[in-house]
């Protein structure tokens, strides 16, 4: 089973930055994608980022490109998400999660992804 532990959520003014970071054990080495999802009070659950562990090709949802940059360290199992310029809709609750296999993992489908973090605050303040 794979573990995933978020960290690196906090306050943050319009215009500031954060990294998060997602720290993976388990089966990890064994899991094709990794994923960030956020969800807002009242709403669902969105996808942000994903990232490939073999060859690094990632991808965003329209409303972070440019914004925000998906990473990973393939050595220690470890995912971070880049996030600049955070504007008030950045605020939510952040979720790592790990795609076992090939499918749409890229499109952000949540059914992709079979193992979550506890998620991680992030609040952008005026």
């Amino acid at each position: 089973q794979v573990r995933l532990f978020e960290s690196g959520g906090g306050l943050v003014q319009i215009g500031g930055s954060l990294r998060l970071s997602c720290a993976a054990s388990g089966r990890a080495f064994r899991s094709f994608a990794m994923g960030w999802f956020r969800q807002a009070p009242g709403k669902e659950r969105e996808f942000v980022a994903a990232v490939r562990w073999d060859d690094d090709v990632s991808y965003y949802t329209d409303s972070v490109k440019g914004r925000f940059t998906i990473s990973r360290d393939n050595a220690n199992n470890m995912v971070y998400l880049a996030m600049n310029n955070l504007k008030p809709e950045d605020t939510a609750v952040y979720y790592c999660a790990s795609a076992p296999s090939r499918g749409l993992w890229y499109k952000g489908v949540r059914q992709e992804y079979d193992s979550w973090g506890q998620g991680t605050q992030v609040t952008v303040s005026s």
